[in-house]
């Protein structure tokens, strides 16, 4: 049995080969991936409704039927949230924010009385 990869690819070594660059995934890749989140997670609205007509039929509730699709309605925008997020950042990322700036230099400025 091959060793089991400790690197970016799941899997084993024979596979894939060893990342040694830090650059970011390919933009394809990386839209490949928000197309899946986005997918999966509008996947869920169409047995929430089949959920609520069961439901209907079974306990003759409208109010439940209505808690469950009512659950449903944020779900397009979640997704559109989740998949136009930036990758996740790495541990080893560093952060960006170097220090407080002031808009303005503080000096005194010159002005014309008339």
């Amino acid at each position: 049995m091959p060793p089991k990869s400790s690197g970016y690819f799941p899997g084993t070594d024979d596979k894939h080969p060893v990342l040694i660059t830090e650059a970011q995934p390919s933009l394809e890749d990386q839209h490949r991936a928000r197309v899946r989140r986005y997918t999966i997670i509008m996947a869920f609205r169409i047995p929430c409704l089949v959920l609520a007509a069961i439901a209907y039929s079974t306990f003759s509730s409208a109010l439940l039927s209505i808690l469950i699709i009512a659950v449903s309605i944020p779900l397009p925008w979640i997704a559109v949230l989740i998949a136009n997020d930036r990758p996740p950042r790495r541990k080893d990322e560093p952060s960006r924010w170097d220090e407080r700036r002031t808009a303005l230099e503080a000096r005194p400025h010159n002005a014309i009385d008339s």
